[in-house]
Formats: structure tokens, C-alpha cells, sequence
């Protein structure tokens, strides 16, 4: 049975029950850890809580020990993912593991349990471990690529990686099925997170919602995908240059062209403080067909799929917009939409296609910003109350 995160997530907005990271890592603190410990066997581990990121949905520790490798351990408190979504997300990812994905495999509790659920204080509390992925984040090595080697040699294997993922995943059957990419995108779901200044952004939305309705879904099309795949879930390890992924948090079923999207995205970055255009366009040319061939190394896609990049691209700017939104609500945050938010926004209501990156709306000095759209006090409170 697939649970549809709306419900949940609908909790959260209509004001249910909150508890924010640092009252978690309190909590931890006193007691999750050492129970966490003794479940998984940590004890003897030097635990470090590692900072949180913008929109970070977990409590996450690095467990290091002397002549072992290091693990990260993972709390999940939020309400809106149910023990069905992280069972499915632990066993999707042994599956990738087992059958050769270059993932950060799950590691067993004492009991053989890929996912332990802890009760504290009526918060329901998700717990299970992961081997450290080898290798570092590219942001940790000031983006220098491995010495000697050609950065098209990353792109290459960015694709490649990507491409083993989703051939595995394209003979994966769940056991217990993470939910699809309709359940928590739906017109619904918009009306009710989109404050009410933004009536021209729910318009399009939806108008996005039903051309994806109309497009074709098979097993070689559509499926698991990691759904945040980007140089901050994968570490490199710089003797060879191979990718381990990680923080399958967001994975659901949905088009494998929305990965690849985000990957065409992920390119932008090394290009994006350059003035002329023209070599922005050469560059991510370039850039993408060393990324599809990497992919292509390892499983097919057809062309008329490729061609709807444009499309995916803006399906990828929605799930940033609608992700923004949530976070806010998460963390009981005011109502606000900053220079990047407007941006996307913009790129959005106005039809503007490949993020803008090709379009005069975007400034090399002042990359993905635009003037900051003002939300109306009754507004935030609807749509924060409502």
C-alpha cells in the first residue's frame, strides 16, 4: 500500500505537532544516543553531531573509531515521512548496494534491523546507520577536481554512476514501496503550501502537474530515483576518482529524466560567473554529452526522453520552489521569498526555459537572484494557519 505523503505533510501546515532539530539534538543528546549505541554496537565511537544544512531533514553524527570504518548515523523526527517511507528508502538502498550501485550501503542493528523506530516523549523518532562513504564532498576539497585527471573524467562518472542506479532500479521490485512522485505533487498539495500572492505560480504549477500526466510511464522511463542527486550527496575518493552516493531521503518513483535533469543543473555551476552567453551554451553542450555517455555506459535512454530535458529542468525548479516552502513551514518559519526563491519563481511564471541560464534574466555578477517578492501579513498567516 502506498501512503501518500499529503496526508502527513498536510499535519504540519495545518499546525500539528512540531519539534524542531535542536530540541532533537537535545534529545539526543540525553537519550537517543546511548540507546542508539547499544542497538547498533557504537559503543567505543567518538560521536560528533555534523552541522546541519538549509532544509536538512535529520539529525545526522559522524562515528568514528580507531581501526574501523567510520559510519554516519541518522535520526529522522520529522512527521511527514511514515516507517513505511523509511523502510522503503533503507531497503531500496541495500538493493542498489547488493547489486553493485556505488552507494553507502545500510548497516544492521544488533536485531538485523536496516531501520530502528524509537518512542520518546509521544515523538517518533527514525534511527539506522550508514557506512561512511570514502572519499570527500567536492565543496571539502574547494572544488579541485583529482590531480592529474580531467575534470570531463567527473562529468563522465557523474553520468555513470547515475546510469548503474537507475538500471538496478529498473529491476527493482519494493518490498515496501517509497511513494510516487503524484502522491506528493498534486494541485492539492500546491493550493494548500503556495501562499495566496502567488496565484500565477499555482497556475503554472498545475499546467507542469498535467503535462506530466500525460507522459508516458514504463519500466524504462520511470522509476526510483534518488530525486537529490548533486555534488552534496556523493563523496569522491580522489585516488580514483570513484562516486559513492548517499542521502536517499528524497527518493521516490518518478521519470529517470528528472535526475538527469538536476545533473544538467549541477553543470551550471561551473560555468555560471561567465559573461558571454554563447560560452555558457558551449560549455553545458559540452558539459552534458560527456555526462550522457558516462550514463549511457551503463543503461539506455531514448531520445525522445532526452528531449523533454527542457521540461524536467522545470519540473526540477517546481520541486525547489515547493522544498523551500516546506522548509519554512517545517521550521515554523515566517513566510518570505528571498532573491533565489523569486528567482525560480520567475523562471516559472514567465515560461523561461534551462533555468534561465541562457535567458537576459540572469546576471553572471549576481547568479539565480531576482528583486525579492513581498508576501502580504494575511497571506503568510493563511497560508501558514490555514
Amino acid at each position: 500500500m502506498v501512503i501518500s505523503v499529503w496526508g502527513v505533510v498536510a499535519k504540519i501546515l495545518t499546525g500539528g505537532d512540531r519539534i524542531n532539530h535542536n530540541e532533537v539534538v537535545k534529545i539526543s543528546d540525553e537519550y537517543l544516543l546511548p540507546l542508539a549505541s547499544e542497538l547498533f554496537g557504537l559503543e567505543g565511537y567518538h560521536i560528533q553531531l555534523i552541522p546541519a544544512h538549509k532544509g536538512g531533514r535529520n539529525v545526522v553524527y559522524s562515528c568514528e573509531k580507531e581501526g574501523i570504518d567510520s559510519k554516519i548515523l541518522r535520526i529522522g523526527f520529522l512527521p511527514d515521512r511514515s516507517r513505511e517511507d523509511f523502510l522503503g528508502e533503507v531497503h531500496y538502498i541495500r538493493y542498489l548496494f547488493e547489486h553493485g550501485g556505488s552507494v553507502s550501503d545500510v548497516v544492521s542493528s544488533k536485531k538485523g534491523n536496516l531501520l530502528e523506530e524509537v518512542t520518546h516523549n509521544n515523538h517518533v523518532f527514525f534511527v539506522c546507520l550508514f557506512n561512511k562513504a570514502k572519499g570527500k564532498m567536492l565543496v571539502e576539497n574547494n572544488y579541485q577536481y583529482r590531480e592529474g585527471a580531467p575534470i570531463s573524467e567527473y562529468y563522465y562518472n557523474c553520468g555513470k554512476v547515475l546510469g548503474k542506479l537507475h538500471q538496478i532500479s529498473k529491476g527493482y521490485t519494493p518490498v515496501h514501496r517509497r511513494y510516487s512522485f503524484f502522491d506528493k505533487y498534486n494541485a492539492q498539495y500546491i493550493d494548500k503550501l503556495i501562499p495566496e500572492s502567488f496565484p500565477l505560480l499555482k497556475e503554472k504549477l498545475v499546467e507542469l502537474l498535467n503535462t506530466l500526466h500525460g507522459l508516458e510511464r514504463n519500466q524504462e522511463t520511470f522509476g526510483m530515483n534518488h530525486f537529490d542527486y548533486n555534488d552534496g550527496n556523493y563523496s569522491i575518493d580522489f585516488d580514483t576518482g570513484q562516486i559513492t552516493v548517499y542521502d536517499f531521503d528524497n527518493s521516490c518513483y518518478c521519470w529517470y529524466m528528472f535526475d538527469l535533469a538536476g545533473l544538467w543543473i549541477s553543470g551550471v555551476g561551473w560555468i555560471q560567473f561567465e559573461p558571454d552567453v554563447g560560452k555558457r551554451k558551449t560549455f553545458m553542450d559540452d558539459y552534458f554529452e560527456t555526462v550522457l555517455a558516462g550514463y549511457r555506459s551503463e543503461t539506455k535512454i531514448e531520445d525522445s526522453m532526452l528531449d523533454k530535458l527542457p521540461l524536467f529542468i522545470q519540473v526540477s525548479i517546481m520541486e525547489n520552489i515547493i522544498d523551500t516552502f516546506e522548509v519554512m513551514h517545517h521550521n515554523g518559519e515566517e513566510t518570505t521569498c528571498d532573491e533565489e526563491l523569486s528567482y525560480l519563481i520567475k523562471c516559472l511564471e514567465d515560461d523561461i526555459p534551462y533555468k534561465g541560464f541562457f535567458h537576459e534574466l540572469y546576471s553572471c555578477e549576481e547568479p539565480f537572484e531576482y528583486e525579492e517578492r513581498l508576501i502580504t501579513l494575511g497571506d503568510n498567516t493563511k497560508s501558514s494557519n490555514q
